[in-house]
């Protein structure tokens, strides 16, 4: 990738070299959301904890691999956020920051609006990709986490028992793959990279691994550790050809 010959005539000549800079634009996961807890009856707070967040992990392995790079890291994840957000926040939060590379990772909170937002999704993912090429950035596409298949015995309060419900049914029924899909076939037309998590989340679960508890908020929000591993996956992705 262009930016990675960036990194490397970077730490081959620091005095006439651009900064290179690597922003990421998704949702909770992006920015660094783990536990949940109920606010009252219809609401709820949510831990941040962006140094445990994979944004953070890439950032302290290239700090490892590159240490005499300086690399600007920009994280626009909202908590919350979806496509049309990140689409609206774009020029602001990412491109003005003139990124070499752009990790874009929704789909979760897309997919809460059935099959019928999957069009939008496209649409609003296929403009965010152009505006990020148009500028002469590169893009890589994450993949993201299953989210609870059944209801964690650990929950105890109602919202949380009926939100998994709801996400149980998006991911059992199959819908947030199809959401996954259709983002990849805007990537394939575009030659944009995909780093695709998901395909070991899937993978787990057809080994009887209950994925459900590998959720901090037993909902949406993977626990800390396998954010290590979304960092190395990216890195990979990287480094391929």
């Amino acid at each position: 990738m262009k930016v990675l010959k960036k990194i490397i005539r970077r730490q081959q000549d620091i005095y006439n070299t651009q900064i290179p800079v690597i922003a990421f634009i998704g949702d909770s996961v992006t920015q660094g959301c783990f536990e949940c807890e109920a606010v009252g009856e219809n609401s709820l707070t949510t831990v941040f904890d962006s140094k445990s967040g994979y944004v953070k992990r890439f950032e302290e392995i290239m700090s490892l691999l590159y240490p005499c790079v300086q690399i600007d890291y920009v994280n626009a994840g909202m908590n919350g956020a979806d496509t049309s957000t990140g689409l609206n926040n774009l020029e602001q939060n990412v491109l003005s920051h003139r990124p070499d590379l752009v990790v874009v990772s929704f789909g979760l909170n897309d997919s809460v609006k059935g099959e019928e937002g999957i069009e939008q999704y496209k649409k609003n993912l296929g403009e965010m990709f152009d505006k990020i090429l148009s500028i002469g950035s590169e893009a890589i596409f994450l993949t993201q986490n299953y989210m609870c298949d059944h209801t964690s015995h650990t929950l105890k309060d109602k919202l949380f028992i009926d939100l998994s419900k709801d996400f149980a049914k998006i991911q059992n029924d199959g819908l947030l793959d199809k959401y996954f899909e259709e983002a990849i076939k805007e990537c394939d037309e575009r030659n944009i990279k995909v780093c695709d998590v998901r395909k070991t989340w899937k993978l787990m679960k057809d080994n009887h691994v209950d994925t459900t508890e590998l959720l901090a908020n037993k909902l949406n929000h993977p626990v800390r550790e396998l954010h290590y591993y979304m960092a190395i996956k990216l890195l990979e992705k990287m480094f391929e050809d």
